[in-house]
C-alpha cells in the first residue's frame, strides 16, 4: 500500500506536470490569435483573386495554359499539412486519416506525396511513400516565400506532366473548438467559385473589365499566382488550426491533472486519517493492558 510519502511525491509531480501545461496552453493561445488574425486576413485575398481570375477566363474564348490542361489522372500529388510537434489532440492524426483516405481512394494510381510538417514527414516515410518534396519547420511561422516554393514544385511537376492532379489535404481553421478537415484539389486548375459565395458575390466576376494588359497575359500571371495564394492559405490555416488544438489539449490536460491531484490528496488523507486512527488504536490497546 503507498505510503503518505509516495502520495506526496505522485502530487508534487502531478502539480509541476500541471504548471508545464497550464504554460503551453498561455503560449499556445497567444500564438493562435496571430495565427488567427493571418489565417482571416488571407480569405478575402484568396477569394478576390479566384474571382479576378474566373473573369479573366470567362472573356478568353479558349484559355489555354498549362495549369489549365486536364489529363486523365494517372498519377496523383497528395500535399499532406500536419503540425511540426505532438502535444496537440488528435490534430495530426485526424489529417493523416484523411490523407490516407485520399490515397486509398486513388489506389490504382501512381501516389506521390509532399509532407509540410515534420509529423506527416515521418509518417508517410515510415510507411514508405515516394516524396516529392518535403517541408518542415515551415509552419510555426508561416511565410510567402516558403509558399511560393511549394507552389513553383507543385506547378513544375504538374506542367511537365509527371503528374496529373494535385490534392492538398489540411485542417481548415472554423473556431477554437471547430476545426474542418479539408481536401481541396489545388491542380489543375478548375471550379473557381466558391461555395460560400452569395449570388450578388457571384454577379461581381461577370462585370466587364477593362485589362489594361492582353487577356492572355493576365491569365500567365494570375494563375501560378492563384496556386501560390491556395498554399498559402492552406499554410495559415492548418497553423492557426494546429495552435487551436494544442490550446484546447492543454487545457484538457490541466483539467485532469487537477482532478488527479485531487483524488491523490483523497487518498493520501484516507490513508493518513487510517494511520492516525491505528495508532490512537494501539495506544489505547496498550494502555488497557497495562491497566
Amino acid at each position: 500500500m503507498p505510503t503518505l510519502l509516495d502520495f506526496r511525491r505522485r502530487i508534487r509531480t502531478v502539480k509541476n506536470t500541471q504548471q508545464i501545461t497550464r504554460a503551453m496552453k498561455f503560449v499556445a493561445a497567444a500564438r493562435l490569435r496571430r495565427a488567427q488574425e493571418r489565417a482571416l486576413s488571407a480569405r478575402p485575398y484568396a477569394k478576390e483573386i479566384a474571382r479576378v481570375l474566373r473573369s479573366t477566363m470567362a472573356r478568353i474564348e479558349n484559355p489555354q495554359h498549362p495549369l489549365l490542361t486536364k489529363r486523365r489522372e494517372e498519377n496523383v500529388l497528395v500535399v499532406v499539412l500536419t503540425g511540426e510537434r505532438g502535444l496537440c489532440g488528435a490534430f495530426n492524426t485526424n489529417v493523416l486519416r484523411k490523407a490516407q483516405d485520399v490515397i486509398r481512394a486513388n489506389a490504382e494510381k501512381k501516389i506521390l506525396v509532399l509532407p509540410v510538417g515534420k509529423k506527416g514527414r515521418d509518417a508517410f516515410r515510415k510507411r514508405g511513400y515516394e516524396f516529392a518534396g518535403e517541408y518542415v519547420n515551415v509552419l510555426a511561422r508561416v511565410e510567402f516565400a516558403v509558399a511560393r516554393e511549394i507552389a513553383a514544385r507543385i506547378t513544375e511537376l504538374y506542367a511537365s506532366a509527371e503528374v496529373d492532379a494535385v490534392y492538398a489535404v489540411f485542417n481548415e481553421f472554423k473556431s477554437v473548438l471547430a476545426p474542418t478537415l479539408a481536401v481541396e484539389k489545388l491542380l489543375p486548375v478548375e471550379g473557381l467559385a466558391s461555395a460560400e459565395e452569395t449570388p450578388a458575390e457571384a454577379a461581381i466576376a461577370q462585370v466587364d473589365y477593362i485589362y489594361e494588359q492582353p487577356k492572355e497575359h493576365l491569365l500567365d500571371k494570375l494563375l501560378p499566382r492563384y496556386v501560390e495564394t491556395q498554399v498559402l492559405r492552406a499554410m495559415l490555416e492548418s497553423s492557426a488550426a494546429e495552435y487551436a488544438a494544442r490550446m484546447t489539449a492543454m487545457e484538457s490536460a490541466t483539467n485532469n491533472a487537477g482532478d488527479v491531484i485531487e483524488a491523490l490528496t483523497l487518498h493520501m488523507n484516507k490513508v493518513r486519517q487510517a494511520a492516525i486512527t491505528r495508532e490512537i488504536i494501539e495506544v489505547v490497546s496498550g494502555a488497557s493492558s497495562t491497566a
